[in-house]
């Protein structure tokens, strides 16, 4: 085959200069025809549309037409020309095709439709589905999206560890990390097992968060945002949990809360409508294949403000809809934390908008939230979204060393473990806040997909760890 330099679908469809002699590369969606001529569409990856190829099959040896099936890759020169069909501007007479790679028989993605839990079975082959296609073109796009808007804000990207000695969240659900052996773990005289003979010589786990680590960071450059994995050890099987996601956890000295909810609300805006500009096809193809109401329902977030108002007032406004008639699965009360159902109702049906709520119960918030006045709540607050409940949650930090060490030791965590967090609130402390974002909670949203495994490649969740 003459070597011509290969152009990508997403280039090639822009193309007018008809009669010029191309090369692509992919793989094949579909092939039809005759016994004389093949029409076949051919995808690289580079955008959800295929590129047909016309191919005179009495210009090819059989045994190499035989070979362009479904999953086979192909490495094509010939002319571009104008489509006479339907449905493309362009396409490809083929002149030279090359087998690059032959597909058996028992490839599983043929053309018909494949649920969503199959294609779970098979993640090493999902990504070239149309679908995951989309799925994994928008999540880069987020990705550059999240890097682009603190970077132009100012924020210094900041790289917080995997392996930690301490629980952020205080719930104890994190995986541990050893190097002993598990089939003769060295205990001690009182049967506990000796960390000291551990590779880091104490008890270490996976991050569930990298926020206490991007607070010192942010006492020292001003405004840094975190970007990476994290993990939590819960036995949860919903559409909405993982073992293994992706946190965005900005922090920022000096701001309170309401400058958390000012940035928070900025920056989800600011990704929407990135998605928008940038992932037109995918999302035009995803709302019309899995979501009807997606694009709609993206634009809507663009329009006004959230809403802001405290749990308190939230409340009251799901105690007033069970006392009309409104069912909930779960108890509402004030204390309770509240369930996805419960936040989803004040976002889709009492103000049809986004929601902030603010000033939660500290029982049911971190330890590190800035305590209000009344002792009983916090400056913590949550954007809750359509579809979704909670996308954000964030606080102003305490910043008084006292209250601080109160806090901790009330709650029995430990203090061997929290000391470098609370020395920072002895040398120099500041007012500062921030808020973790759920990636896979926000490609959720912005793919219009309804379980949180099919927005990550390799989706970990309990008794499942494959690819």
């Amino acid at each position: 085959m003459e070597k011509i330099s290969r152009t990508l679908n997403v280039d090639l469809l822009k193309r007018e200069d008809f009669g010029t002699l191309v090369n692509i590369k992919g793989w094949v969606r579909t092939r039809r025809g005759s016994k004389k001529i093949s029409f076949v569409a051919m995808n690289d990856g580079s955008t959800i549309n295929n590129v047909q190829v016309v191919i005179n099959n009495e210009q090819f040896d059989e045994s190499l037409i035989k070979k362009i099936t479904t999953g086979a890759c192909l490495s094509v020169n010939g002319k571009l020309v104008e489509s006479a069909g339907s449905g493309q501007r362009v396409e490809i007479q083929a002149s030279d095709v090359e087998i690059l790679g032959v597909c058996d028989d028992s490839y599983p993605l043929q053309k018909k439709g494949h649920t969503m839990e199959f294609l779970r079975e098979i993640a090493h082959l999902r990504p070239r589905t149309n679908a995951f296609g989309a799925v994994f073109r928008i999540r880069h796009h987020m990705a550059i999206a999240i890097h682009k808007f603190f970077h132009d804000k100012g924020f210094y990207y900041f790289h917080s560890p995997i392996i930690t000695s301490s629980d952020c969240e205080g719930a104890g659900q994190m995986f541990k990390v050893t190097s002993l052996d598990l089939k003769n773990v060295p205990l001690n005289d009182e049967g506990k097992v000796e960390y000291e003979k551990d590779f880091f010589g104490k008890e270490t786990h996976l991050t569930v968060s990298g926020q206490l680590e991007g607070e010192l960071a942010a006492t020292a450059l001003g405004a840094i945002y975190t970007f990476g994995p994290t993990f939590r050890a819960e036995n949860s099987n919903t559409p909405r949990h993982l073992a293994e996601f992706w946190m965005i956890e900005p922090e920022v000295a000096f701001n309170d809360n309401n400058d958390n909810m000012d940035l928070a609300e900025e920056f989800i805006k600011y990704c929407v409508q990135w998605a928008l500009d940038n992932c037109k096809e995918d999302l035009e193809f995803l709302n019309k294949r899995i979501d009807k109401g997606l694009i709609e329902r993206l634009k809507g977030v663009l329009d006004g403000p959230f809403k802001r108002l405290t749990y308190t007032d939230g409340i009251k406004i799901l105690e007033k809809a069970v006392a009309d008639g409104q069912e909930f699965q779960y108890p509402v009360y004030w204390g309770v934390d509240l369930a996805s159902e419960h936040e989803r109702y004040l976002v889709e049906k009492h103000f049809e908008r986004p929601v902030i709520l603010t000033d939660y119960p500290k029982e049911i918030k971190a330890f590190y939230m800035k305590q209000n006045e009344d002792g009983k709540t916090v400056r913590a607050m949550d954007v809750l979204f359509p579809k979704i409940g909670e996308i954000i949650g964030g606080s102003e930090r305490e910043s008084d060393y006292d209250l601080l060490h109160e806090r901790i030791t009330a709650l029995n965590l430990p203090m061997k473990d929290m000391w470098w967090y609370l020395e920072t609130r002895k040398y120099g402390t500041c007012p500062h806040a921030g808020f973790g974002l759920g990636f896979e909670r926000l490609l959720l949203f912005v793919t219009g997909m309804s379980n949180i495994r099919d927005v990550i490649p390799f989706p970990r969740t309990p008794h499942s760890a494959d690819f």
